[in-house]
Protein backbone atom coordinates (compact mmCIF):
# COMPACT_ATOMS: atom_id res chain seq x y z
CA UNK A 1 0.00 0.00 0.00
CA UNK A 2 1.37 3.42 -0.97
CA UNK A 3 1.83 5.96 1.75
CA UNK A 4 -0.26 9.09 1.44
CA UNK A 5 2.15 11.66 0.07
CA UNK A 6 0.47 14.29 2.23
CA UNK A 7 0.01 12.14 5.33
CA UNK A 8 3.45 12.57 6.80
CA UNK A 9 4.28 8.87 6.73
CA UNK A 10 6.90 9.19 3.97
CA UNK A 11 10.33 9.78 5.39
CA UNK A 12 13.53 11.04 3.85
CA UNK A 13 14.28 14.02 1.69
CA UNK A 14 11.98 15.15 -1.06
CA UNK A 15 13.16 14.30 -4.55
CA UNK A 16 14.99 17.06 -6.35
CA UNK A 17 15.89 17.23 -10.00
CA UNK A 18 19.25 15.70 -10.69
CA UNK A 19 22.17 17.53 -12.19
CA UNK A 20 20.78 16.96 -15.67
CA UNK A 21 17.11 17.46 -14.75
CA UNK A 22 16.94 20.64 -16.81
CA UNK A 23 19.04 19.35 -19.70
CA UNK A 24 16.45 20.68 -22.18
CA UNK A 25 17.16 24.26 -21.17
CA UNK A 26 20.92 23.77 -21.35
CA UNK A 27 20.56 22.38 -24.87
CA UNK A 28 18.35 25.27 -25.93
CA UNK A 29 20.77 27.78 -24.43
CA UNK A 30 23.70 26.15 -26.23
CA UNK A 31 21.94 26.30 -29.59
CA UNK A 32 20.80 29.87 -28.90
CA UNK A 33 24.43 30.79 -28.23
CA UNK A 34 25.50 29.21 -31.52
CA UNK A 35 22.70 30.98 -33.40
CA UNK A 36 23.73 34.29 -31.86
CA UNK A 37 27.37 33.68 -32.80
CA UNK A 38 26.35 32.85 -36.39
CA UNK A 39 24.17 35.95 -36.55
CA UNK A 40 26.78 38.42 -35.31
CA UNK A 41 29.74 36.89 -37.17
CA UNK A 42 28.02 36.95 -40.56
CA UNK A 43 26.69 40.50 -40.69
CA UNK A 44 27.54 42.87 -43.52
CA UNK A 45 26.43 46.36 -44.54
CA UNK A 46 24.42 46.55 -47.75
CA UNK A 47 25.42 49.59 -49.86
CA UNK A 48 21.97 49.85 -51.45
CA UNK A 49 20.03 50.15 -48.19
CA UNK A 50 22.67 51.07 -45.60
CA UNK A 51 21.33 48.26 -43.40
CA UNK A 52 23.27 45.46 -41.73
CA UNK A 53 22.20 42.18 -43.30
CA UNK A 54 22.87 38.50 -42.65
CA UNK A 55 24.96 36.85 -45.39
CA UNK A 56 27.05 33.73 -44.73
CA UNK A 57 30.66 34.87 -45.01
CA UNK A 58 31.65 31.46 -46.41
CA UNK A 59 29.48 32.06 -49.51
CA UNK A 60 31.52 34.05 -52.01
CA UNK A 61 30.36 35.66 -55.24
CA UNK A 62 31.55 32.81 -57.47
CA UNK A 63 29.63 30.21 -55.45
CA UNK A 64 26.52 32.37 -55.52
CA UNK A 65 26.78 32.74 -59.31
CA UNK A 66 27.26 28.98 -59.69
CA UNK A 67 24.12 28.29 -57.65
CA UNK A 68 22.17 30.78 -59.76
CA UNK A 69 23.41 29.24 -63.01
CA UNK A 70 22.54 25.73 -61.87
CA UNK A 71 19.00 26.75 -60.92
CA UNK A 72 18.60 28.66 -64.20
CA UNK A 73 19.69 25.70 -66.30
CA UNK A 74 17.27 23.43 -64.47
CA UNK A 75 14.38 25.85 -65.06
CA UNK A 76 15.15 26.27 -68.78
CA UNK A 77 15.43 22.51 -69.18
CA UNK A 78 11.85 22.18 -67.94
CA UNK A 79 10.40 25.37 -69.43
CA UNK A 80 11.74 25.97 -72.93
CA UNK A 81 12.24 29.69 -73.70
CA UNK A 82 11.09 31.51 -76.81
CA UNK A 83 13.40 31.88 -79.78
CA UNK A 84 15.83 34.72 -78.94
CA UNK A 85 14.90 36.38 -82.25
CA UNK A 86 11.17 36.42 -81.49
CA UNK A 87 9.80 39.99 -81.16
CA UNK A 88 8.87 39.49 -77.51
CA UNK A 89 12.35 38.22 -76.71
CA UNK A 90 13.98 41.19 -78.41
CA UNK A 91 11.73 43.67 -76.61
CA UNK A 92 12.41 42.15 -73.19
CA UNK A 93 16.17 42.04 -73.81
CA UNK A 94 16.13 45.70 -74.85
CA UNK A 95 14.46 46.67 -71.57
CA UNK A 96 16.93 44.54 -69.61
CA UNK A 97 19.92 46.11 -71.35
CA UNK A 98 18.79 49.61 -70.41
CA UNK A 99 18.26 48.59 -66.78
CA UNK A 100 21.59 46.75 -66.54
CA UNK A 101 23.41 49.77 -67.96
CA UNK A 102 22.26 51.77 -64.92
CA UNK A 103 23.17 49.31 -62.17
CA UNK A 104 26.49 50.94 -61.30
CA UNK A 105 25.02 54.44 -61.39
CA UNK A 106 22.11 53.58 -59.09
CA UNK A 107 24.26 51.59 -56.68
CA UNK A 108 26.74 54.45 -56.40
CA UNK A 109 23.97 57.02 -55.81
CA UNK A 110 22.21 54.92 -53.16
CA UNK A 111 25.47 54.06 -51.39
CA UNK A 112 26.41 57.75 -51.24
CA UNK A 113 23.05 58.51 -49.63
CA UNK A 114 24.09 56.20 -46.77
CA UNK A 115 27.66 57.46 -46.60
CA UNK A 116 28.99 54.19 -48.02
CA UNK A 117 31.13 53.09 -50.93
CA UNK A 118 29.49 50.95 -53.64
CA UNK A 119 30.57 47.31 -53.68
CA UNK A 120 29.83 46.82 -57.40
CA UNK A 121 29.01 43.20 -56.66
CA UNK A 122 27.18 42.86 -59.98
CA UNK A 123 30.12 43.77 -62.20
CA UNK A 124 31.00 40.08 -62.42
CA UNK A 125 27.47 39.04 -63.36
CA UNK A 126 27.09 37.19 -66.65
CA UNK A 127 23.71 38.57 -67.63
CA UNK A 128 21.30 36.43 -69.63
CA UNK A 129 17.64 37.14 -70.33
CA UNK A 130 15.05 34.72 -71.72
CA UNK A 131 11.30 34.81 -72.26
CA UNK A 132 9.35 31.71 -71.22
CA UNK A 133 5.92 30.89 -72.72
CA UNK A 134 3.55 30.58 -69.76
CA UNK A 135 0.31 32.02 -68.41
CA UNK A 136 2.17 33.07 -65.25
CA UNK A 137 2.36 36.84 -64.71
CA UNK A 138 5.84 36.51 -63.29
CA UNK A 139 9.55 37.14 -63.76
CA UNK A 140 12.75 36.37 -61.85
CA UNK A 141 16.44 37.22 -61.71
CA UNK A 142 18.81 34.75 -60.07
CA UNK A 143 22.25 35.41 -58.56
CA UNK A 144 24.74 36.06 -61.32
CA UNK A 145 22.23 37.88 -63.54
CA UNK A 146 20.28 34.94 -64.96
CA UNK A 147 16.84 36.31 -65.75
CA UNK A 148 13.53 35.22 -67.27
CA UNK A 149 10.19 36.85 -67.97
CA UNK A 150 7.03 34.77 -68.44
CA UNK A 151 4.77 35.76 -71.33
CA UNK A 152 1.78 35.94 -68.97
CA UNK A 153 3.29 39.09 -67.51
CA UNK A 154 3.22 40.97 -70.84
CA UNK A 155 -0.58 41.66 -71.02
CA UNK A 156 -0.62 42.63 -67.34
CA UNK A 157 2.31 45.04 -67.70
CA UNK A 158 0.88 46.47 -70.96
CA UNK A 159 3.67 49.05 -71.41
CA UNK A 160 7.46 48.99 -71.59
CA UNK A 161 7.58 51.33 -68.58
CA UNK A 162 5.56 48.96 -66.41
CA UNK A 163 7.56 45.96 -67.61
CA UNK A 164 10.75 47.84 -66.70
CA UNK A 165 9.41 48.35 -63.16
CA UNK A 166 8.85 44.60 -62.74
CA UNK A 167 12.18 43.66 -64.29
CA UNK A 168 13.97 46.30 -62.22
CA UNK A 169 12.39 44.80 -59.12
CA UNK A 170 13.63 41.32 -60.02
CA UNK A 171 17.13 42.57 -60.89
CA UNK A 172 17.18 44.35 -57.52
CA UNK A 173 16.70 41.03 -55.69
CA UNK A 174 19.94 39.79 -57.27
CA UNK A 175 21.80 43.05 -56.60
CA UNK A 176 20.73 43.05 -52.96
CA UNK A 177 21.85 39.41 -52.59
CA UNK A 178 18.49 38.39 -51.21
CA UNK A 179 19.12 34.78 -52.25
CA UNK A 180 22.24 34.64 -50.08
CA UNK A 181 20.34 36.25 -47.23
CA UNK A 182 17.59 33.63 -47.49
CA UNK A 183 20.20 30.87 -47.35
CA UNK A 184 21.57 32.36 -44.12
CA UNK A 185 18.04 32.56 -42.72
CA UNK A 186 17.49 28.91 -43.62
CA UNK A 187 20.61 28.01 -41.66
CA UNK A 188 19.21 29.80 -38.62
CA UNK A 189 15.96 27.89 -39.12
CA UNK A 190 17.89 24.61 -39.23
CA UNK A 191 19.65 25.55 -36.00
CA UNK A 192 16.23 26.10 -34.43
CA UNK A 193 14.97 22.74 -35.69
CA UNK A 194 18.05 20.96 -34.33
CA UNK A 195 17.63 22.72 -31.01
CA UNK A 196 14.04 21.56 -30.73
CA UNK A 197 14.88 17.96 -31.61
CA UNK A 198 17.97 17.73 -29.37
CA UNK A 199 16.20 19.27 -26.37
CA UNK A 200 13.51 16.60 -26.38
CA UNK A 201 10.60 18.75 -27.56
CA UNK A 202 7.69 16.79 -28.91
CA UNK A 203 6.63 17.43 -32.53
CA UNK A 204 3.80 19.77 -31.52
CA UNK A 205 6.14 21.93 -29.45
CA UNK A 206 8.67 22.02 -32.30
CA UNK A 207 5.93 23.07 -34.74
CA UNK A 208 4.82 25.86 -32.39
CA UNK A 209 8.40 27.09 -32.05
CA UNK A 210 8.95 27.12 -35.83
CA UNK A 211 5.61 28.85 -36.42
CA UNK A 212 6.59 31.57 -33.96
CA UNK A 213 9.93 31.97 -35.74
CA UNK A 214 8.16 32.18 -39.10
CA UNK A 215 5.61 34.81 -38.13
CA UNK A 216 8.00 36.75 -35.92
CA UNK A 217 11.13 36.73 -38.09
CA UNK A 218 11.09 34.95 -41.46
CA UNK A 219 7.92 36.42 -42.97
CA UNK A 220 8.62 40.04 -41.93
CA UNK A 221 12.16 39.63 -43.29
CA UNK A 222 10.80 38.38 -46.62
CA UNK A 223 8.39 41.32 -46.83
CA UNK A 224 11.26 43.74 -46.17
CA UNK A 225 13.12 42.14 -49.10
CA UNK A 226 10.19 42.91 -51.37
CA UNK A 227 10.04 46.51 -50.18
CA UNK A 228 13.79 46.93 -50.74
CA UNK A 229 13.54 45.45 -54.24
CA UNK A 230 10.64 47.79 -55.02
CA UNK A 231 12.76 50.83 -54.15
CA UNK A 232 15.95 49.78 -55.93
CA UNK A 233 14.00 48.51 -58.94
CA UNK A 234 12.06 51.76 -59.20
CA UNK A 235 15.29 53.78 -59.14
CA UNK A 236 16.76 51.53 -61.85
CA UNK A 237 13.73 52.00 -64.08
CA UNK A 238 13.77 55.76 -63.56
CA UNK A 239 17.51 56.07 -64.20
CA UNK A 240 17.08 54.06 -67.43
CA UNK A 241 14.56 56.62 -68.77
CA UNK A 242 11.43 54.60 -68.04
CA UNK A 243 8.47 56.28 -66.35
CA UNK A 244 8.39 55.15 -62.68
CA UNK A 245 4.84 56.47 -62.30
CA UNK A 246 3.67 53.38 -64.19
CA UNK A 247 4.46 51.36 -61.04
CA UNK A 248 1.20 52.29 -59.31
CA UNK A 249 -1.26 51.25 -62.06
CA UNK A 250 0.93 48.19 -62.67
CA UNK A 251 0.50 46.91 -59.12
CA UNK A 252 -3.19 47.75 -59.24
CA UNK A 253 -3.45 45.48 -62.29
CA UNK A 254 -1.32 42.83 -60.57
CA UNK A 255 -3.75 42.85 -57.66
CA UNK A 256 -6.67 42.46 -60.05
CA UNK A 257 -4.89 39.63 -61.87
CA UNK A 258 -4.54 37.71 -58.61
CA UNK A 259 -8.32 37.88 -58.16
CA UNK A 260 -8.02 39.27 -54.65
CA UNK A 261 -6.84 35.90 -53.38
CA UNK A 262 -3.73 37.20 -51.60
CA UNK A 263 -3.35 35.98 -48.00
CA UNK A 264 -3.30 38.45 -45.08
CA UNK A 265 -0.07 40.44 -45.06
CA UNK A 266 1.13 39.07 -41.69
CA UNK A 267 1.11 35.54 -43.10
CA UNK A 268 2.60 36.40 -46.50
CA UNK A 269 6.10 36.81 -47.90
CA UNK A 270 4.90 39.89 -49.85
CA UNK A 271 3.31 43.17 -48.76
CA UNK A 272 -0.33 43.41 -49.73
CA UNK A 273 -1.02 45.49 -52.85
CA UNK A 274 -2.31 48.45 -50.85
CA UNK A 275 0.83 48.65 -48.72
CA UNK A 276 3.04 48.23 -51.77
CA UNK A 277 1.28 51.02 -53.67
CA UNK A 278 1.56 53.38 -50.68
CA UNK A 279 5.30 52.69 -50.46
CA UNK A 280 5.75 53.28 -54.19
CA UNK A 281 3.80 56.53 -54.07
CA UNK A 282 6.04 57.73 -51.23
CA UNK A 283 9.11 56.87 -53.34
CA UNK A 284 7.87 58.59 -56.48
CA UNK A 285 9.47 62.03 -55.86
CA UNK A 286 12.84 60.36 -55.37
CA UNK A 287 12.34 58.22 -58.47
CA UNK A 288 11.52 61.27 -60.57
CA UNK A 289 14.71 62.93 -59.28
CA UNK A 290 16.69 59.87 -60.39
CA UNK A 291 15.04 60.05 -63.80
CA UNK A 292 15.89 63.72 -64.21
CA UNK A 293 19.46 63.20 -62.99
CA UNK A 294 20.46 60.00 -64.79
CA UNK A 295 18.11 59.57 -67.75
CA UNK A 296 20.08 61.62 -70.25
CA UNK A 297 22.74 58.91 -70.66
CA UNK A 298 20.45 55.89 -70.52
CA UNK A 299 20.35 55.26 -74.25
CA UNK A 300 17.25 54.27 -76.11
Amino acid sequence: MRNDPFGGQQQGRARRPGLFGNIRWWVLLAFAGYAAYYWFSNRAVDPYTGERVLIDSSLDASQEKALGLQAYQEILAQERPLDPNAPQSRDIRAIAQRLIAKVDVVETALAQEHGLKPAHFARDFEWEVNVIPSEQANAFCLPGGKMAVYTGLIPVARTMDAMAVVMGHEIAHALLRHGAQRMAQQKLTQIGQMAGAASGMDPQQQQMMMSAMGYGYLLPYARSHETQADEVGLMLAAAACFDPREAVPLWERMGQASGGQAPPEFSSTHPNPGTRIQNLQALMPKAMEYRQKFCESAGG
